[in-house]
């Protein structure tokens, strides 16, 4: 397969695929589908972000906005939807730990009712350490950004 973009497969996690590829649960599973998913290379995560959710209880009562380490997190969640997509449902369910978060910042505040799209793509990987590039937008607008790298605990 040559690489024209027209040649490339992409794959789609509604999230039943998304509670078998990652470990995450509810309240801290964060991303409600996976979207463009294309195998050792990058994928679109979706986040609907709902007022129903318990941090807005106190981040806070008169002015709710998401976590931005929650965001950061939902990035993570994309990855390792992205990790499971190419090593195969040997992977599903392993746990992924965060090694580093570099160059991280945060443009705008995310409020309920937003959807944030959850650009991922790998950076490289070695090994069981494997290193992204995300970047969390909402209606086009950044809202957050960052590279991280994250190890596959096999043992889990």
């Amino acid at each position: 397969m040559n690489e024209n973009s027209t040649d490339r497969k992409y794959e789609t996690y509604d999230i039943e695929k998304i509670l078998e590829a990652i470990p995450h649960r509810y309240p801290f599973l964060l991303v409600d589908k996976v979207i463009n998913v294309q195998k050792d290379h990058s994928a679109l995560g979706i986040k609907n972000v709902s007022i129903n959710e318990g941090h807005f209880q106190g981040h806070f009562p008169k002015r709710p906005v998401m976590p931005g380490v929650l965001i950061i997190e939902s990035m993570a969640q994309t990855a390792a939807v992205l990790v499971v997509a190419t090593l195969g449902s040997e992977m599903a369910g392993k746990l992924v730990y965060f090694m580093s978060i570099d160059n991280c910042r945060f443009r705008k505040p995310v409020f309920p009712g937003d959807q944030i799209q959850i650009h991922v793509s790998k950076k490289h990987r070695r090994a069981n350490v494997w290193k992204f590039e995300g970047k969390a937008t909402v209606e086009g607008s950044s809202v957050a950004e960052a590279t991280y790298s994250a190890m596959i605990l096999e043992d889990s």
